[in-house]
């Protein structure tokens, strides 16, 4: 599927019954209208089979400047992971679906995870690392999936997300390429190749700009 805009950025604020209501669901139509790519369709990241509902954008944008956090609280911008395919994931300890996928996603990044793609797992929990932590860590039993926070929902705003989970790939470029709204299995194989596509794409190539 191909989108002309990013997921109803800068629109309504999240808020967590909003997220409820919303969690799995699909991006409202407007954001999902776009006409044919000016590109060659084998420059595609492939969306196929479990990757269907993943929502490529006409033409790759920015990611959003705003901060978030690391578990020291240092600051941290999506400038500072240039260079490597990103997976950004945002969830919260209260989202089922989100609970469910955790698992899926840290299968991913011990597979793909390395100096050229790790998953972001951006916790929507206003209590921050206090919370997410023990309960990634502990609960779930995850130790390595890579973890980061914005307590405030200042990213997940920015990026226009309107339920959770919401997942976004971002490029080598620090561009958004494109949106899944809702639960997915992320360590299976054909989100491997979607991200294998994008991690394989050559960072000084020529491609289109919004």
């Amino acid at each position: 599927m191909i989108a002309s805009d990013p997921p109803g950025r800068r629109g309504r604020p999240v808020t967590r019954r909003r997220a409820l209501l919303t969690a799995g669901a699909a991006v409202a139509a407007p954001f999902l209208a776009g006409g044919p790519h000016p590109a060659d369709a084998a420059d595609y990241p492939p969306t196929a089979g479990a990757m269907q509902g993943f929502v490529l954008l006409k033409r790759r944008r920015p990611a959003s400047d705003a901060p978030f956090f690391d578990a020291d609280g240092a600051v941290r911008h999506f400038s500072d992971f240039r260079g490597r395919t990103l997976l950004v994931n945002f969830w919260a300890t209260w989202c089922a679906p989100c609970i469910k996928e955790m698992p899926y996603l840290a299968a991913l990044q011990d597979d793909l995870g390395g100096p050229d793609f790790t998953v972001l797992a951006i916790s929507q929990d206003r209590g921050g690392p206090e919370v997410a932590e023990p309960f990634v860590r502990d609960r779930l039993g995850l130790p390595a999936l890579p973890l980061y926070y914005d307590p405030k929902l200042t990213l997940g705003r920015d990026m226009g997300v309107r339920g959770l989970p919401t997942t976004f790939a971002v490029d080598k470029r620090g561009r958004t390429v494109g949106y899944l709204a809702g639960l997915a299995d992320w360590s299976g194989p054909d989100a491997k190749a979607l991200l294998r596509h994008l991690t394989a794409e050559d960072e000084a190539a020529p491609l289109e700009e919004a």
